[in-house]
């Protein structure tokens, strides 16, 4: 099962995410693919106030990080057959493929999918959580724009292999296959 989870910043997707993890886990461990890339002491903070707030929120539940900027279909390659799987999130996963590797848009895309039928091929619950950032006031430079092209192609890609695809706003779930929507 893939679940796509998108929504603007502190729309609550990521709660939203880690309870579908939590709960497609049951007492197995969770999984957590994470494709921060640690480069100062900000973005440390950031990721250490993350693993404790998971670790609060989910108590009982075992979170087990792979760190991973870019090979995501590496990292799911550890992940035992049947697990759950939170990879978080891709928008910074696709910053690294243009910023910070030698690969191309498409080879990026290439890379998605590759972990998309990987994780199919090991029944693994999935869980992709991105920003949705087009909502904004449209970039005035070219290389923002090609990074929101490059992410729609993301989106887009995600959006027609996931089973579900859920778009969080201020907490409150529409779950766009389903036509279904809870707060």
């Amino acid at each position: 099962m893939i679940v796509f989870v998108s929504g603007g910043a502190r729309s609550g997707k990521s709660d939203v995410a880690e309870q579908q993890v939590v709960n497609a886990a049951g007492r197995s461990p969770c999984y957590y693919l994470a494709t921060a890339d640690v480069y100062d002491a900000e973005m440390a903070a950031r990721v250490a106030r993350h693993r404790q707030s998971r670790q609060e929120e989910w108590q009982g539940a075992q979170w087990k990080t792979l760190e991973e900027p870019l090979a995501i279909d590496q990292a799911i390659a550890k992940v035992p057959n049947g697990s759950a799987v939170l990879l978080d999130c891709l928008t910074l996963w696709a910053s690294q493929v243009l910023y910070a590797s030698e690969l191309s848009e498409e080879e990026g895309l290439a890379l998605l999918a590759s972990a998309l039928v990987d994780a199919r091929a090991q029944s693994l619950y999935l869980v992709i959580v991105s920003n949705d950032i087009n909502e904004a006031l449209p970039p005035s430079d070219a290389e923002t724009w090609r990074y929101l092209a490059f992410l729609q192609h993301l989106h887009c890609r995600l959006a027609a292999e996931a089973d579900s695809v859920i778009e969080v706003v201020a907490g409150c779930v529409i779950d766009w296959k389903s036509a279904k929507a809870f707060c």
